[in-house]
């Protein structure tokens, strides 16, 4: 049989973690495979280790440092190479599977020979009739990720597969052969993009991307961050939007003039509603962002 070794990188949230590691070993009861949970934890500073260590049938990996979201993720993805595993699932520690939810992409994907990345419907925990990623695609004029439906209600049809354009980290079933022949996810954002840019590249090399809208997971969506609007992830997904907009050129300079002028209008926003937390984060990425890119560390 083939073998998954499921990623969860763990950063001070080992409550969530557990969680998800409890709902892998109860949904995963008829597969076509086998499997290994590794746990990455990236250098916690509360008790997730100690707390990790108790529990059983998983591998648990300590990184030296936090160094992100994608170094993490590929420390994961480098013991799965060495140990000859067939295939890789990114899976975000905060989300919950349901039954037979990873078989279902697995067998859609052995399915599909064209297919490098599959993923699962993801589902919003705290409402799981709306969804919080079924696919998308790259708006390269933005530089963002647009999310197909994302906060709808999912409405129920017959097809078991879509093919996409992009779907985000917090699953993605990759068949490690893709991995030897595009490299590790990218590193230079810390967190939020890389899956951006993963899907950029998969799809430059020629491989495709795909849903299986029979396989569902639910997703507490930013609970390490404090959300999509706290000033960690403007700061980040600003600074990170800067990089990836330089790395991929997208629209040259017309790209650069609607992210800047956007922003100019998201300050603006900011100020009149004396957000000032999000408005430094703001003021910051941008900053961080032109720094990379002057430093010449793509």
């Amino acid at each position: 049989m083939e073998k998954i070794v499921i990623i969860l990188l763990n950063y001070n949230n080992y409550k969530d973690t557990i969680e998800c590691i409890n709902s892998i070993k109860q949904n995963t009861s008829e597969n076509n495979f086998i499997y290994e949970i590794v746990v990455v934890d990236n250098k916690s500073t509360n008790e997730s280790l100690l707390e990790l260590k108790k529990i059983k049938g998983i591998t648990l990996i300590q990184a030296s440092k936090n160094a992100g979201f994608s170094s993490g993720n590929n420390i994961g993805i480098k013991y799965a190479i060495e140990n000859k595993s067939e295939y890789i699932l990114l899976l975000n520690n905060d989300t919950i599977i349901t039954e037979n939810s990873i078989n279902k992409m697995y067998l859609e994907l052995k399915k599909h020979h064209d297919i490098g990345i599959m993923s699962s419907r993801i589902m919003y925990w705290e409402n799981k009739d709306l969804i919080n990623c079924c696919g998308g695609e790259i708006d390269y004029f933005k530089g963002t990720a647009v999310i197909y439906g994302k906060g709808k209600e999912y409405k129920h049809n017959d097809k078991e597969f879509t093919y996409t354009k992009f779907v985000t980290g917090c699953c993605m079933l990759i068949k490690t052969k893709i991995i030897e022949d595009i490299g590790f996810l990218p590193d230079e954002y810390f967190m939020y993009y890389e899956d951006v840019d993963f899907c950029a590249k998969v799809q430059q090399k020629g491989y495709k991307i795909g849903v299986c809208l029979s396989s569902i997971i639910y997703h507490k969506e930013s609970a390490a961050s404090g959300g999509a609007e706290s000033p960690f992830a403007i700061e980040w997904n600003t600074r990170n939007r800067i990089i990836f907009i330089n790395k991929y050129k997208c629209y040259g300079i017309l790209t650069k003039l609607f992210f800047y002028s956007t922003r100019i209008i998201v300050a603006i926003k900011y100020r009149l509603k004396n957000q000032r937390e999000s408005l430094k984060a703001l003021k910051k990425g941008i900053i961080e962002g032109r720094k990379f890119i002057k430093n010449g560390k793509e």
